[in-house]
């Protein structure tokens, strides 16, 4: 499978598959790009649970429903748009880093 195509893919396993599929790319794909960014997806896939659980968390109280129901507006919205523009990215052959964890790589 060419480049392009896996990378879509990967980009949209965040939509069935948010961890399998970047770990099998990882450990199953030679190119070092396809790892970067399976590494990427995968972290960020984490961060945006990790966020979004610390929104539920405090949108429990009621004083603190204040910033944690943005919190889970945000970054639900996030781990939906952002898979859809790296997606977007593949297709056209663009060079793209996940925000928040692709410089952490």
């Amino acid at each position: 499978m060419e480049e392009k195509g896996i990378k879509v893919i990967l980009h949209a396993s965040a939509f069935f598959a948010p961890c399998l599929v970047p770990i099998l790319f990882f450990l199953f794909i030679k190119d070092e790009e396809v790892k970067k960014l399976s590494i990427q997806a995968l972290l960020f896939q984490f961060v945006m649970w990790l966020l979004v659980g610390v929104g539920t968390f405090l949108s429990i109280t009621i004083i603190l429903a204040i910033i944690g129901i943005p919190m889970i507006i945000v970054f639900g919205l996030m781990g939906i748009i952002v898979p859809i523009i790296g997606i977007v990215k593949a297709l056209q052959d663009e060079a793209w880093d996940y925000p928040i964890v692709g410089k952490w790589i």
